[in-house]
């Protein structure tokens, strides 16, 4: 992983991400490629659950919540604002 990309797990509210790569396998990664969760895809966190775990993205203009512990197989980039 560079420098620049990290985990979706990790990154703020205010930050928009794009997809670099799934690091899943198998059931879990169909179910990302269901729900639109593909390279370059364009994901905005929302909202995080009160005890933080799942957290609220927007994706393809749709609100879905993911684990923490799936949203640690999604590599990303912010997408600088300028």
């Amino acid at each position: 992983m560079d420098k620049q990309e990290k985990i979706l797990s990790k990154i703020n509210l205010d930050e928009e991400v794009r997809v670099v790569e799934i690091d899943a396998e198998g059931e879990l990664r169909r179910r990302f490629f269901d729900l639109g969760i593909i390279k370059n895809t364009i994901i905005e966190p929302l909202y995080i659950s009160p005890f933080g775990d799942p957290k609220a993205y927007l994706i393809r203009g749709t609100v879905i919540a993911i684990r923490h512990d799936e949203a640690n197989k999604i590599r990303v980039r912010t997408i600088s604002k300028e």
